[in-house]
């Protein structure tokens, strides 16, 4: 039952970063990856700066920051190749 709540929170998170950092969400699939690795991801930042997130809520917020900042990431590195006009 944990790896379900996981998996929910995980989509409901990468939706959420791609509203914010996009303007619109990444489809189902890549919302729950980027959800699911901004969890882990963010869960390793508030580790490391000392912050601890109880509950739902908490663990959507640690998600949601976690996937902004793999998308922040993803833009930077990732970017689309211009077509040559």
């Amino acid at each position: 039952m944990d790896l379900l709540w996981f998996l929910v929170i995980g989509l409901v998170a990468g939706w959420l970063a791609g509203v914010l950092m996009r303007g619109g969400g990444l489809g189902i699939v890549r919302d729950l990856a980027v959800g699911v690795i901004g969890a882990v991801l963010g869960g390793s930042i508030f580790a490391a700066l000392g912050i601890t997130a109880y509950g739902l809520v908490g663990s959507l917020i640690t998600a949601t920051l976690g996937a902004i900042v793999l998308l922040a990431l993803l833009r930077a590195f990732c970017r689309p190749a211009q077509p040559i006009a």
